[in-house]
């Protein structure tokens, strides 16, 4: 066995409420990695609603890595949610037009670029990301978390703004886990050694073929 297939849009028999999130998702702007699973007390389709002020005329996107899972309602704010706040009003006077379509003219739009989670991430229930944040592989997003800043691989965050709880590993292990990069195996691979990787033996991890 090579355990499930990552072109399954409900990965568990009988059950809505999960999906492999790459399989459902319609807006070229957002970016999911295989095996990576959304989970929604309503509605799976929620998941893309709930990508915030994500506007083709702001360039940016969110992508997201192989294997994170992402718990019901959390939420990411984009760029578009962004207004200018290095002058006198932050008040969106080009939108309207009418003799206002030239307000923001040579001046620069923020803009924090893509938000980019790594793999293996798990997110929780409620949280809330912020536009251009950069979650490393292996992170731990707490319950109602609002991250406004870059988040360091194999971290637990947690509150508002979301504070560093702890480090699930040593730095040098750490360093060992971001240099195995298990999430790239072949899926036969994943599936011999699936015990392990639900251990902590990172000698045999780093042994195993």
């Amino acid at each position: 066995m090579t355990g499930p297939n990552p072109a399954t849009v409900y990965p568990l028999a009988g059950y809505d409420r999960m999906v492999f999130l790459k399989n459902i998702l319609t807006n070229p702007n957002i970016l999911v990695g295989d095996y990576t699973y959304y989970d929604d007390f309503e509605d799976v389709r929620n998941f893309e609603k709930n990508v915030r002020y994500l506007f083709d005329f702001t360039g940016d996107r969110l992508v997201i890595g192989k294997f994170c899972m992402i718990a019901s309602g959390v939420e990411f704010i984009m760029n578009g949610a962004n207004h200018l706040v290095e002058g006198v009003s932050s008040y969106p006077f080009a939108v309207f037009g009418n003799g206002w379509e030239h307000a923001m003219d040579g001046k620069d739009y923020p803009f924090k670029g893509d938000t980019v989670i790594g793999n293996d991430v798990w997110i929780g229930y409620r949280a809330t990301i912020m536009a251009g944040v950069h979650i490393g592989d292996g992170a731990i997003i707490g319950a109602r978390a609002v991250v406004t800043r870059d988040v360091p691989p194999y971290s637990i965050v947690g509150g508002n703004p979301a504070q560093l709880i702890r480090k699930r590993f040593s730095d040098a292990d750490i360093e060992r886990l971001l240099a195995l990069r298990w999430w790239d195996w072949p899926a036969e691979k994943i599936t011999r050694h699936v015990q392990l990787l639900t251990g902590l033996d990172l000698d045999a991890l780093e042994k195993a073929n």
